[in-house]
């Protein structure tokens, strides 16, 4: 393919290597699933997503702990960690990605504000380091639209170096 977009990147890296993707989304709320099945021939190795929006999503969809959000927040390193273990183990995927922040106007506080995002990266091993999950900390500007949309770059950006670092 000779379409360097992250998503199509992701979409040939996973072709190749016979792996899969699945998504969990708070704050994107379908952006990051979309701009991946916006490539043709994402079917191969797109498996699907969850959208969980609120807490309670969280907790019922994506088994993430009470005391978890409670102790740190929907919007934390380890409620992404949590978002992209789940959906990656649930879904049977190699790869699973998660968003979870503040896409504004409101929202956030003094420590998190309006623009912050936890992106998380779940592998399930296969190249000798086992499973492992990683979790990025970003704060983007812009209106709500503009920091949705830069969290789905980023996401995409971070998937396909974590899938590239893998050999």
């Amino acid at each position: 393919m000779n379409d360097d977009r992250p998503a199509a990147r992701i979409g040939d890296a996973l072709s190749e290597r016979g792996e899969t993707l699945a998504v969990a989304e708070s704050c994107t709320g379908g952006l990051l699933g979309s701009t991946i099945t916006g490539v043709a021939g994402s079917s191969d190795y797109f498996l699907g997503g969850v959208i969980s929006y609120t807490e309670r999503t969280k907790r019922q969809l994506l088994a993430v702990s009470r005391e978890s959000l409670e102790s740190h927040g929907a919007v934390s390193e380890p409620v992404a960690s949590a978002m992209a273990r789940h959906i990656r183990d649930e879904t049977g995927a190699d790869w699973g990605v998660s968003t979870t922040g503040y896409a504004g106007p409101s929202g956030g506080d003094a420590d998190a504000p309006v623009g912050t995002v936890y992106i998380g990266i779940a592998y399930a091993g296969g190249d000798g380091r086992g499973p492992y999950a990683t979790v990025e900390h970003h704060r983007f500007e812009g209106d709500r639209t503009t920091v949705k949309e830069r969290i789905v770059e980023q996401a995409l950006r971070s998937a396909l170096a974590e899938i590239e670092s893998v050999t």
